[in-house]
């Protein structure tokens, strides 16, 4: 990671907001591309004429929908209108389009609960966020979209129950890493067979490097993709045309359409690993905020996700809270946006004075008293943390000499402590941290001291491996005997690819590890390789 640059976070944010009009940058293509992007107006305060949606003569619902972040009374829908999704805009003129929205009881939609119209603008790249309210909570529903003669494949969702509710059980999973060019969806198309209530997608949904022409380790033997996938994302055009390449893929599609999603970002939405406002390579800071905010706007238009958490250029609030009746809280986090930059770089270091400094942040200040405000004041039985990268220590190898992650928890020790102090001042007796990035499935005791093997077990951590990203693995990764031995508190680890299912019940949570044996060659079986619990009251991990 490159050293800080000399210029205040206000200024940076300043460039990031107004370059189109101070022209404080070089005049690069990129640049210009980049300014274009930050400073999109508003959806409806532009001039685009609307059209008629009856002249669209192709399906333009080819990316799916999508249902997001249960309420008691309300849940999000998605959808973007995109006839040729893999050409810049979708194959659609920059006109407003007019979309019909309708959400039912039964899903031949005999009886439908609410209905209205919205419209697509030119300006979120003919997304569409439909904030559905007025629903009976605690409920399935099913919802689809029209344009002109068109209508979309229809979705499958279901809202949150009442804060107050007393529910027996909750079933969720947790997804991660899925990089398109290292294998097919194949766990997504399991995924979307289970019975689950919602998912959380804890980050790395987009990567920024090139995407061959035969779809890297996918290998297409039935279509090329064009060459602009071929290339680094970097402005708002390759993020929005990323994300047009990984939702046609049909298994993620059927994901979407099976389950309400709850999405976070890690860094490969925008840049491998960077921190805060520090960028991965030594780029100018107010280029890498550009970047950022283009990142951060083709985020938001394409995932279920509501109005305040539209960015603001360079930033946008995704830290957020879900309730599941007096079951569960769910507080997921950013652990990117406001990080304090790694020490000693971005791998496996020896840990020391920088990494050990009190004053290193992994969620920024004011998220960080958010969290331990929202656990002060929760009654509920569980209180689960869905984030990004590894909360558990994690030693390279046994004994002195070992090395840690300085991009994981382990390059912030202060702040995890401050958090895991901060659950224990509040009384949490049952906290669930679920994690992802690391492309593995891990399952560890999280300790008061992890110095001391024999310290209180304070929580769990479940980690979710990843979809495809780094293609095939193995069921014992290489390194499987050094971190064994190294991290007694660590009581599973498996490298095969695949998702998590958690299922919440007052007496306990249990984690069933779901993997594939490969990703490169579509269609493998799915079988659960292990299962845990962790009891309420007794928050060690146990096999079931």
């Amino acid at each position: 990671m490159t050293t800080a640059h000399p210029h205040s976070s206000d200024e940076l944010r300043a460039v990031a907001r107004h370059l189109g009009r101070r022209r404080f940058m070089t005049a690069t293509g990129a640049a210009a591309a980049l300014a274009f992007a930050v400073n999109l107006p508003a959806a409806g305060t532009a001039a685009a004429a609307e059209l008629d949606a009856r002249k669209i003569t192709e399906d333009p619902f080819t990316l799916g929908v999508a249902s997001g972040d249960p309420l008691p009374g309300s849940v999000l829908l998605w959808t973007r209108l995109a006839p040729r999704p893999y050409e810049p805009g979708g194959g659609l003129p920059a006109s407003r389009i007019p979309v019909r929205w309708e959400i039912a009881h039964d899903a031949r939609f005999t009886r439908v609960a609410r209905r209205g119209q919205t419209t697509a603008h030119p300006e979120f790249d003919h997304t569409v966020h439909v904030d559905v309210t007025g629903l009976d909570p605690d409920r399935v529903y099913h919802y689809r979209f029209r344009a002109g003669r068109w209508t979309s494949p229809a979705g499958r969702t279901r809202t949150a129950p009442r804060p107050g509710a007393r529910i027996s059980e909750l079933r969720l999973a947790a997804v991660s890493c899925q990089a398109y060019h290292d294998g097919y969806y194949t766990a997504y198309r399991h995924l979307a067979d289970e019975d689950l209530d919602v998912v959380f997608h804890l980050g790395d949904y987009l990567y920024e490097y090139p995407v061959n022409a035969v779809g890297g380790a996918r290998n297409l033997t039935d279509r090329r993709l064009p060459a602009h996938f071929d290339r680094e994302t970097v402005t708002l055009e390759d993020y929005r045309l990323r994300y047009a390449l990984y939702r046609s893929d049909p298994d993620l599609a059927a994901a979407h359409a099976a389950h309400p999603f709850a999405v976070t970002w890690d860094d490969h939405e925008t840049e491998n690993n960077y921190a805060g406002d520090t960028p991965e390579n030594d780029v100018p800071p107010e280029e890498f905020l550009l970047r950022r905010a283009a990142a951060y706007r083709a985020y938001w238009e394409n995932q279920p996700l509501r109005g305040p958490q539209r960015p603001s250029g360079p930033d946008m609030r995704l830290y957020r809270r879900l309730r599941f009746g007096r079951l569960a809280q769910f507080d997921v986090l950013d652990t990117r946006q406001y990080r304090s930059d790694q020490a000693y770089g971005d791998g496996w270091q020896t840990p020391g004075p920088e990494s050990e400094d009190p004053a290193r942040t992994m969620t920024g200040e004011a998220q960080e008293r958010w969290l331990l405000d929202g656990w002060r004041t929760s009654d509920a039985l569980w209180n689960v943390l869905p984030q990004q990268v590894v909360l558990a220590q994690r030693r390279n190898v046994p004994g002195p000499g070992f090395k840690l992650s300085m991009d994981a928890w382990d390059g912030y020790p202060a702040s995890r402590k401050r958090l895991l102090d901060g659950a224990e001042a509040a009384g949490i007796d049952n906290l669930v941290v679920l994690t992802g990035d690391v492309h593995v499935g891990y399952a560890f005791d999280l300790k008061k001291d992890f110095g001391d093997p024999s310290s209180r077990t304070v929580g769990a951590e479940f980690v979710a491996t990843s979809v495809s990203s780094g293609k095939d693995g193995a069921e014992k990764p290489a390194n499987w005997d050094n971190l064994t031995r190294a991290n007694p508190h660590l009581r599973f680890y498996n490298g095969r690819r695949g998702y998590l299912r958690v299922t919440l019940t007052t007496e306990r949570a249990r984690a069933d590890f779901r993997t594939v044996p490969a990703v490169t060659t579509p269609g493998a079986p799915v079988t659960t390789a292990a299962s845990f619990v962790t009891e309420a009251g007794d928050p060690g991990v146990r096999p079931a």
